[in-house]
């Protein structure tokens, strides 16, 4: 494995990323594009049927996740939330439920980091997966990573890293450093990366260095500083096609 992905310092190329690991798992990338637009950009892979068993939808500002085809196997804790909210001038996605955990807290005045405290990774032995987290607003980013701090899943180690804007730089975090069994934690800083213009390009680029076996659903927003956005959204389940 490259661990040029954990390099702070290097812009790297998402693609290139991607396409070098075959099971990132959940991933979440904050930033700029290089005209300045805030950039969002959540997709989601699964090894087992459950996990694939899924699609992204809009709903108003928001995205959800739900199943392809109903299932009442398989536990849909884990698998079935609202991965992006909006709150005022804020874009709040993550890994889980705890999307709802911070909208909720921070519409009673409580930071994003104070709100994520209440919560840990998640409680899937033996991967203990960790729960991934982000804010961005017109100000800045802020990326949080929680994942089990040793084997038996006893103790929790939450980081948080804040990010000033800079024109075509974002940050990528995901829930697993590779394939494996049990699958292990992201580990390091989460690696910068150039975030181009075209999202019709860029989205496509994103989905075709995923692994076509384990790859679900990808999101990517495009914000502008008035709050309008453009959107593109990929499901496997609906032909792999743009809309």
């Amino acid at each position: 494995m490259n661990d040029s992905i954990h390099d702070p310092f290097a812009l790297n190329d998402l693609p290139s990323l991607l396409s070098a690991n075959a099971y990132p798992g959940r991933g979440l990338v904050l930033g700029r594009t290089d005209a300045g637009r805030q950039a969002v950009v959540y997709f989601i892979m699964g090894r087992s049927q459950n996990s694939r068993n899924r699609l992204f939808k809009r709903a108003g500002s928001s995205v959800t996740i739900t199943r392809f085809k109903e299932d009442a196997s398989g536990d849909p804790s884990l698998i079935l939330y609202t991965p992006i909210r909006v709150l005022g001038g804020t874009t709040i996605v993550t890994n889980g439920d705890q999307t709802d955990t911070i909208y909720e807290a921070m519409t009673g005045g409580v930071s994003f980091e104070k709100a994520l405290r209440m919560r840990t990774f998640e409680p899937d032995a033996p991967h203990y997966t960790p729960r991934i987290s982000g804010i961005t607003s017109a100000c800045g980013y802020t990326l949080a990573l929680f994942k089990a701090g040793d084997a038996a899943g006893s103790v929790c180690h939450r980081q948080f890293f804040c990010y000033e804007p800079r024109p075509g730089v974002a940050h990528f975090i995901h829930t697993y450093a590779h394939d494996g069994s049990p699958l292990p934690s992201f580990r390091g800083e989460p690696a910068s990366v150039r975030i181009p213009d075209a999202i019709d390009e860029f989205t496509l680029s994103i989905w075709n260095a995923l692994d076509a076996d384990n790859r679900v659903a990808l999101y990517v927003r495009f914000i502008e500083p008035d709050g309008q956005y453009v959107d593109r959204l990929i499901n496997r389940h609906e032909g792999d096609t743009l809309t």
